[in-house]
C-alpha cells in the first residue's frame, strides 16, 4: 500500500476525478477526508462506499474557495486525525461561453472555486505541513490550462493559474520538505461526457494519439504516485495526462 498511514484532504471529490482519487487512496491504504459543498446525501453514500471495505473516510461540508472555511476544515482534519499529509485540490466548475458574452459573474465563479480554492486550502494547510516537514500538494489543472480553448477564458485563466501558483509554491517550500506538482488531464471519458453526443465524442478520440479518452482511474493512479514517497524528488512539475494530446 502506496499511501498507507497518510491523511489525505481531497476536494470536489463527489463524482468523475475527485471520486476516483478517493477511492484509489482508500484503496493504497490513505485515511481520506473530503469536502462537499451542498449535498449530504451524496457525501454520506461516498463515505459509505470508501468505508466499505475497512477503510478510513470522512466528508466535511466546506467551501474551500472561503479562506475561513478551509482554515476550519484542516483544524477538524488535524483535531480528528492527527495530521495532513496530502492535499488534492480537485474542486472545478466550468460555465463556458464566448468572452464577448461572458459576464463578470462567470468569470467571477470559476476564478474562485478553481483557483481561489487552490489558494485557501494550500494556504490553510502550511502549518500543519512545515510543522512536519513534509507534505504533498497535488493541484488539478487541465490540457486547457495548457494550451488555452475557444469558449473557456475564465477555465482556462483559472487552470493556467493553476500552474504558476504550483511552480511557486514548490520553490517556496521545497527546503521544508514540502512538494506541489500538478497533473494536466486531457479529455477524461466520466459522467459528464457519457451525456454527450457520441460521434462528438468519436472525434475527440479519433484526435488523440492513443485513440481513447483517458478514464478517471487513470488521473487518480498519477495522484497516487505525486502523493507517495515514490516521488519524493518530484516537485514543481506539470503532468499531462492526455494521451499524447500535447507533446511539447
Amino acid at each position: 500500500m502506496l499511501l498507507k498511514g497518510k491523511v489525505a484532504i481531497i476536494t470536489g471529490a463527489s463524482r468523475g476525478i475527485g471520486k476516483a482519487i478517493a477511492q484509489e487512496f482508500i484503496h493504497q491504504g490513505a485515511t481520506v477526508v473530503f469536502t462537499y459543498r451542498s449535498s449530504v446525501e451524496k457525501a454520506n453514500a461516498l463515505e459509505t462506499e470508501l468505508t466499505a471495505g475497512g477503510g478510513t473516510a470522512k466528508g466535511f461540508q466546506s467551501d474551500a474557495s472561503k479562506m475561513d472555511e478551509a482554515e476550519q476544515l484542516v483544524a477538524a482534519v488535524v483535531e480528528t486525525f492527527g495530521t495532513v499529509d496530502v492535499v488534492v485540490n480537485n474542486a472545478g466548475i466550468t460555465e463556458d461561453t464566448l468572452l464577448m458574452r461572458m459576464s463578470e459573474d462567470q468569470w467571477d465563479r470559476v476564478i474562485d472555486v478553481n483557483l481561489k480554492s487552490c489558494f485557501a486550502l494550500t494556504k490553510a494547510v502550511l502549518r500543519t505541513m512545515l510543522k512536519a516537514r513534509a507534505g504533498s500538494i497535488i493541484n488539478v489543472s487541465s490540457v486547457v490550462g495548457v494550451q488555452g480553448n475557444a469558449g473557456q477564458a475564465n477555465y482556462a485563466a483559472s487552470k493556467a493559474g493553476i500552474l504558476g501558483f504550483t511552480k511557486s509554491v514548490a520553490l517556496e517550500l521545497g527546503s521544508r520538505n514540502i512538494r506541489c506538482n500538478a497533473v494536466a488531464p486531457g479529455f477524461i471519458e466520466t459522467e459528464m461526457t457519457a451525456a454527450l453526443d457520441e460521434t462528438t465524442v468519436q472525434g475527440w478520440r479519433d484526435a488523440i494519439p492513443l485513440k481513447r479518452g483517458g478514464q478517471p482511474q487513470d488521473v487518480a493512479q498519477l495522484c497516487t504516485f505525486l502523493a507517495s514517497d515514490m516521488s519524493s524528488y518530484t516537485t514543481g512539475q506539470t503532468i499531462c495526462i492526455d494521451g499524447g494530446m500535447i507533446t511539447a
